[in-house]
């Protein structure tokens, strides 16, 4: 043992011999041609003094400069790159050898590292760590889904309670998917370089801060705010999450159970109807504090929305980070722990505790040297400064790595299957209780009662008036008292020496009217249900700030608007068991293209839905059908992408599809009531191509996990 290392150290110092002498020649031969080096002669009497900075820093295994861990080039690394020198156009060129052997060398290293992480996760097998992971990433999930129904919940009630106009109720409905688009193209980069779990930890926490705020806040433009922000939160945990999981799962067990994982988000509309059906007609839980300050019962609903975040962020807290991000990025003890305990929990609970993982090595991914050495005496502000600049360049190098040569197809063809699926999806499911509310609109309106030119003296009215009609009508002296008004138009009429009192109105407008001596007290008759009326010597007497809740007649709204979204969400179930059956058994490319033509065939079953019963019955059908095209999405989007790309690449096309959803609604919406024929053309022609496209993309069922 003794000889070997004595034999070994005699090699590698006649090696340093050999190579002091072939320098020393060099450097001769440079001075006598004018010298390509500045300082060479020192160079040259530091070795023959017998040392030399530069190999002071050598490892004897791997020649790794130790002075690299720290951001520090080496000693010798600047010769000939001064300005001006004759040598530095040939620095240049070495630095760009050494960029691209650096990066062939990290391509291979992925390479060997995915074949061997594919052979640990079989070792680990499949049980009760990756369960546990499941239904923790799936809270993370199920938020994502309540998310969307919160706003279109709430919304009959806030826009009453905040006395919302129609481009304002526009806003607020849109102003989520905007806020999920940024959140996702933002924290899909950041999850590929601060690590999944951090990102999805901190994406929770913002969206439960917020939907806390949110159901606080009295004014409309603070409530919108929230809002967005809570969007911004929760939209990175789709692209995190399956991306999360998926590096948990070996290849075959990988498209079925994250295809099982897609139905939290089901569960999370599930959740969202059922909270809405049991909070939001309860209109005695509410309370107030005079009349500036009010929590209505819809409050409580979106402050009951955010316990999935808040539980999701509390499970997250015992859970590790993805293995495969730490090896991706040289972490090789930190993988290798996580994957011991990942195999250490699932043969306990199989009940072979006995058997240890015989992994001792793994293969970590070599890292390009993005470090930058900031000295201790720079101000705190500017440290953080320089790493906020370098992270950001980092995301950007990541984001323009997808539409490399090497993956810009794959890049262009899943943007345009992700933004045709969700324009005909988000369009349609928007679009279907629109209609519905609009053939409700019509059944009522043709029940309205019209009454012309009636005089009415002296008359104390305080009962409930509904769907009426009164043209150039004469009122005096009569008293309105604790009244209820419910889509109450009054056109071209004169009140006279009348009396408004404890007046609650819904709809309700006076248009072309005069008030003459009138008084209203504690009404919340505003100016802007006074459409061009002139008032003289009138007075209001203490107005009601805000427009008061009674939803106390809205009990078939109410019906329509949860009941139905809770059978649109439940009608999910049996495609998402169908998918997650079939996703490894047919191919991921099979499940998107067929799922997406037997969608688009259902859409023009659309134009015999003249009723609420058919509308609802078809809207069943369609989500049922297209839920498995999403299913095959998402898990093809996850295996196409290497590890250092994926959640970038899955934030990227996540916020393109809330684009794409929000194309879709304000297009869709515009045709309520005009036509059902554009809606649905746009839609199945959407579907077409998107099924057409989806047969171009390659298939990733049986490969290892990039």
């Amino acid at each position: 043992m003794e000889d070997g290392y004595q034999n070994r150290t005699a090699f590698i110092k006649g090696a340093k011999d050999i190579a002091k002498e072939v320098k020393r020649q060099a450097v001769k031969k440079g001075s006598q041609d004018g010298g390509y080096y500045r300082g060479d002669s020192q160079a040259a009497n530091d070795d023959e003094g017998g040392h030399s900075d530069s190999t002071e820093g050598h490892d004897e295994d791997d020649e790794i400069y130790e002075g690299e861990y720290q951001g520090i080039p080496r000693a010798d690394s600047g010769k000939g790159s001064l300005a001006g020198g004759p040598g530095s156009m040939g620095a240049g060129a070495q630095q760009f050898r050494d960029i691209g052997v650096s990066e062939a060398q990290r391509r291979k290293d992925q390479e060997e590292l995915a074949q061997q992480y594919e052979t640990i996760l079989q070792e680990c097998g499949h049980g009760k760590f990756q369960w546990t992971l499941y239904f923790v990433l799936g809270l993370a999930l199920m938020a994502d889904g309540v998310e969307i129904f919160v706003v279109g919940f709430v919304l009959p009630s806030a826009e009453k309670d905040m006395c919302l106009s129609e481009p304002n109720k526009s806003m607020l409905g849109l102003i989520v998917y905007f806020g999920m688009m940024v959140g996702a193209f933002l924290w899909g980069a950041l999850a590929d370089r601060i690590g999944r779990r951090q990102s999805l930890l901190i994406s929770l926490s913002i969206n439960s801060i917020f939907s806390f705020f949110s159901s606080f806040v009295q004014g409309y433009s603070t409530f919108l705010f929230c809002r967005l922000l809570s969007g911004v939160g929760i939209g990175g945990s789709i692209p995190i999450v399956f991306s999360y999981y998926s590096e948990f799962l070996a290849q075959e067990k990988r498209g079925e159970h994250l295809s099982w994982l897609c139905m939290f988000w089901m569960i999370g509309g599930i959740y969202a109807s059922a909270m809405a059906w049991a909070i939001i007609p309860h209109y005695g839980w509410s309370f107030q504090m005079g009349s500036a300050y009010q929590f209505h019962s819809w409050r409580v609903f979106v402050l009951v929305c955010a316990f999935p975040s808040v539980a999701a962020i509390a499970a997250l807290s015992a859970m590790p980070e993805s293995p495969r991000f730490y090896l991706e990025n040289g972490k090789h003890d930190e993988g290798w722990m996580i994957l011991k305990q990942v195999h250490d929990t699932n043969m306990r609970a199989k009940g072979y505790p006995e058997r240890v993982f015989s992994v001792t090595t793994i293969k970590t991914v070599k890292q390009m040297d993005e470090l930058v050495e900031i000295g201790t005496d720079t101000p705190v502000w500017q440290r953080y400064r320089m790493k906020i600049m370098s992270l950001s360049q980092q995301i950007r190098n990541n984001i323009l790595a997808c539409f490399s040569p090497e993956y810009k197809r794959t890049t262009f063809m899943l943007m345009a299957v992700w933004f045709t699926m969700s324009f005909s999806y988000y369009g349609l499911t928007v679009w279907f209780p629109d209609m519905i509310k609009y053939i409700q609109k019509q059944e009522y309106e043709a029940k309205t009662k019209t009454f012309t030119k009636e005089r009415v003296e002296h008359v104390t009215f305080n009962f409930t008036l509904e769907n009426q009609v009164h043209r150039q009508g004469h009122y005096f002296n009569d008293k309105f008292l604790n009244l209820k008004l419910k889509s109450m138009v009054f056109e071209d009429s004169v009140f006279e020496e009348c009396y408004f009192e404890d007046i609650t109105s819904t709809h309700t407008f006076f248009r072309n009217c005069t008030f003459i001596a009138t008084l209203f007290y504690n009404t919340d008759l505003f100016k802007y249900r006074l459409v061009n009326s002139k008032l003289i010597n009138s007075t209001f007497l203490h107005n009601k700030e805000g427009c008061m809740l009674d939803f106390s007649d809205d009990f078939n709204n109410a019906y329509m608007i949860y009941f139905v979204n809770f059978l649109g969400t439940l009608a999910v179930l049996p495609g998402n068991i169908v998918s997650a059956l079939l996703m490894d058994k047919i191919g991921r490319l099979r499940m998107l293209a067929g799922s997406s033509v037997i969608s688009c065939v259902s859409c023009f079953f659309l134009m015999f839905g003249n009723s609420e019963s058919g509308m609802i019955a078809l809207l069943c059908l369609f989500g049922g059908i297209s839920i498995a095209s999403w299913n095959a999405l998402d898990v093809i989007t996850v295996e196409l992408y290497p590890s250092d790309k994926r959640t970038t690449a899955f934030g990227f096309l996540n916020a393109l599809c809330k684009l794409a959803a929000v194309l879709g609604i304000s297009i869709f919406q515009s045709f309520v009531g005009i036509t059902k024929a554009v809606p649905i053309l746009f839609a199945a022609g959407a579907l077409a191509a998107g099924s057409f496209l989806a047969t171009k993309l390659p298939e990733t069922r049986g490969q290892v996990l990039q």
